[in-house]
């Protein structure tokens, strides 16, 4: 990366940690009061449950490593088993830290390990990007069918009501309806005078995004185990799924909670890990939101997103660790005797 990337790279993540850590204070600043009947609730917790969920998330990590080979081989190079887990481990490990660095990462060891090239290696991670934004759609579409009334109601309660609460609050406030008309004429006359621009810069992105989805979409087509690959990564997002249902029983107010609430918390919950880093904050501020909608006290729509949060926190920075003190071991022998 360039100077100018590293240091945009670092802007945006000490932006996003920000926002991730303000997050975290409003949630358990309103909070606080209960903060020992919260305790109670983490030492009432079953953790049986939790060690299952961390078991399978730990099997999505793997099959995605293995995943990886599909990719890979159709191109002429092959990742021995233990570099491609630990690669993704110390990927996701890395996106704790500065966003998208975690591709980048994965890349670079395999490049170092096993002579993969590095933009080769990166055009397979965007490909799995590409399908994991198609399964996240179908996902969409399944909760649209499971919980339409449900979203329908949390549409009403978090935007279309409160937009309409204040746009009819602002009647009686000409001031801030003056300053507001002012900022919307002003931007519909910037938009006017801009829009060619716009539209250009558009197109090429929007152009750009397309062409690399069909790439990415036709890569697969052309595979040779297709069928395997398009399982395995249903796989890896049932993982994803059970790894965060499974937690449901380690609460008894959350154990009566279905396949269908699981899908809207995992849906929403994953916008929540993509807007700061590895969700901090944001995911247990909308699954805490989510799960006071679908009727579980404070207390416990509190503890059940921080413990998920917190367990695959765990899991990821101990073996991204761990991974980053073994890879070097195992691959010691091909080091020398390349600097042979």
């Amino acid at each position: 990366m360039t100077k100018t990337t590293n240091t945009k790279s670092i802007i945006q993540f000490i932006i996003l940690l920000s926002v991730g850590i303000l997050l975290t204070w409003l949630s358990i600043k309103s909070v606080w009061a209960d903060k020992d009947k919260i305790a109670d609730s983490f030492k009432s917790a079953n953790y049986f449950w939790v060690f299952v969920s961390v078991i399978i998330s730990l099997l999505s990590h793997y099959l995605r490593a293995f995943r990886w080979n599909y990719l890979l081989q159709p191109l002429g190079y092959k990742v021995k088993p233990l570099n491609s887990l630990g690669a993704v481990l110390v990927g996701y490990f890395a996106n704790y830290g500065i966003p998208r660095m975690g591709e980048l990462t994965r890349c670079t060891i395999v490049a170092k390990y096993d002579k993969v090239p590095f933009e080769v290696a990166l055009g397979t991670v965007i490909t799995e990007r590409i399908i994991d934004v198609l399964l996240l759609f179908v996902i969409f579409i399944l909760t649209l069918f499971a919980q339409f009334s449900e979203l329908a109601s949390l549409t009403s309660e978090y935007i279309t009501t409160p937009l309409k609460n204040k746009l009819t609050n602002l009647s009686d406030q000409p001031v801030k309806l003056i300053i507001i008309s002012i900022i919307v004429v002003g931007g519909l006359i910037a938009f006017l005078l801009l829009r060619k621009k716009i539209s250009a810069m558009l197109n090429t992105k929007f152009g750009s995004i397309i062409k690399g989805f069909g790439k990415g979409l036709s890569s697969v087509k052309d595979m040779e185990n297709k069928y395997t690959f398009i399982l395995l990564s249903v796989a890896i997002w049932a993982c994803y799924f059970y790894s965060l249902y499974f937690c449901f029983y380690a609460f008894k107010e959350t154990e009566h909670l279905g396949h269908s609430e699981c899908l809207v918390l995992m849906l929403f919950g994953t916008f929540g890990v993509a807007f700061s880093p590895g969700g901090l904050g944001a995911y247990p501020a909308i699954v805490k939101n989510l799960l006071q909608f679908y009727g579980i006290s404070v207390i416990t729509a509190f503890a059940f997103p921080w413990m998920a949060w917190t367990s695959q926190f765990v899991l990821i920075v101990s073996l991204g660790l761990i991974s980053l003190i073994v890879l070097p071991l195992v691959n010691k022998e091909k080091e020398d005797v390349v600097s042979g």
